[in-house]
């Protein structure tokens, strides 16, 4: 088979020169020989597949390391290649979408056009007509010694925290609490700022007197008229159900969940992975570790929404979390109805939930269980 020059490669290829030399260096795409004498790299046909792969994956903007791994992956095992690729645009939709929403808002805040003029006094109007019923509780479980688990719910915020370590306990509190003192004192397009403060306020206490080994992850989501606002850090999730569907919209920060979106493993594996509990984001003190997610999400009159600490879905299934969420009354049933199941399973770790309904009707009203 002969050799093709860099300029005949990249125009096979459809990669420019500069990009091949740049993925030479990098490792990604190796010339075939180098002349020793004049440096000239040369090629042969039987690169281009890789060559024309690293060109799509460009295109469709993946990072440089990834692509490294997905092409490595394509040469043994296309099927799983695809895969991932799958995973990687699965996360850029999402992440899309969540920018979009924000940038949706910033729009309507800062453009003067009737969208976003008076955004807080239509806030507060739509505030007066939806209403929260809500409720939260947490169990110690039947086998860990504390409670480590901190559960909250009142009329415009929910949150749960789930604490480890030595001061996990106080860790997850604070967390809590933190966001408690938004409720009354941040609305309109201080919200996501404000959550974004209060997280990394609470992180940069790296949990004073602790014994260093503590943290606790968080979801909470603090309404805002007919938003709200979602902070997510570590594999405390929250759910939604809509229309009789129920879908969870945060995402773990967990090393299964990695590699799940990788393609290397499936959800049916990483529920008995012996690493299923190692987080990859957690408020632990750590700067690398605490980077939240933050999004806005539409509240629609009817919505129900459940935020869980892992003691939940680790060991209730997911039809079993939707049949909860379709057929309890009210947030305080689906709060005692979903604990009750955690506990029949031997309640191998500390459970909490915090449920929210959106109603147009009466008053807000709420449940510690």
């Amino acid at each position: 088979m002969g050799e093709l020059t860099i300029g005949a490669f990249a125009r096979a290829s459809r990669l420019s020169p500069k990009a091949l030399r740049l993925y030479d260096e990098l490792g990604l795409l190796t010339p075939a020989r180098v002349d020793g004498t004049t440096g000239y790299r040369y090629y042969v046909e039987a690169q281009l597949p890789r060559a024309r792969l690293v060109a799509w994956l460009r295109r469709v903007g993946m990072p440089l390391a990834r692509i490294g791994e997905v092409c490595d992956l394509y040469e043994t095992d296309p099927p799983a290649a695809g895969l991932v690729i799958g995973a990687y645009w699965t996360r850029v939709e999402t992440e899309t979408a969540a920018r979009r929403d924000l940038v949706t808002f910033l729009v309507d805040q800062l453009s003067g056009n009737p969208a976003g003029k008076g955004v807080e006094e239509m806030s507060d109007r739509a505030m007066s007509e939806m209403r929260m019923r809500y409720a939260a509780g947490s169990d110690r479980g039947l086998v860990r010694p504390v409670n480590q688990d901190t559960a909250y719910a009142g009329a415009r915020l929910l949150a749960v925290a789930d604490g480890f370590g030595a001061d996990g306990a106080r860790a997850s509190g604070a967390a809590v609490d933190a966001l408690v003192a938004l409720e009354e004192s941040v609305r309109g397009a201080d919200v996501l700022n404000g959550l974004a403060d209060a997280v990394d306020r609470v992180n940069r206490g790296n949990w004073e007197g602790s014994s260093g080994d503590s943290g606790t992850t968080l979801t909470a989501m603090l309404w805002t008229g007919s938003r709200l606002a979602l902070v997510h850090v570590g594999d405390t999730r929250a759910y939604l159900l809509r229309g009789g569907e129920v879908s969870r919209i945060t995402h773990d920060h967990t090393l299964v969940q990695s590699m799940i979106d990788a393609g290397s493993l499936s959800a049916e594996e990483a529920t008995s992975h012996p690493q299923r509990a190692l987080l990859l984001r957690a408020l632990d003190g750590s700067a690398d570790h605490a980077r939240p997610d933050l999004r806005l999400h539409d509240v629609v009159p009817g919505d129900r929404y459940l935020l869980c600490s892992d003691g939940l879905f680790t060991v209730v299934g997911p039809d079993d979390i939707r049949h909860v969420l379709r057929t309890a009354a009210e947030p305080a049933d689906a709060v005692s109805e979903l604990i009750a199941l955690a506990l029949a399973e031997g309640g191998p770790d500390n459970v909490a939930c915090a449920v929210a309904d959106a109603v147009m009707d009466g008053a807000a009203d709420g449940v510690t269980v």
